[in-house]
């Protein structure tokens, strides 16, 4: 899958993964869109996508768990793993 381009365009794959089921897709979406706000330095949308992609990569055993728990760790919104 291509990185999506635009927020409506992220918007849609999201929407698309989510009817789909795709979890690596999700994990993959959600933390490409919490870079994106994390470039803007919004934070709160940050966390809140990191929490997302977070918790679709426990549910499905992706690798990127970890990294994931680390960068909310870093900004007080989990507990290490």
């Amino acid at each position: 899958m291509d990185q999506p381009s635009t927020t409506a365009e992220l918007d849609r794959l999201l929407l698309a993964a989510h009817a789909d089921r795709n979890h690596g897709d999700l994990v993959r979406l959600y933390t490409r869109a919490a870079d994106d706000k994390e470039a803007q330095d919004d934070i709160e949308a940050t966390c809140f996508f990191l929490t997302q992609a977070f918790i679709f990569a426990l549910e499905s055993g992706d690798k990127n768990v970890a990294s994931l728990n680390r960068r909310l760790v870093a900004y007080g919104r989990e507990e290490p793993l």
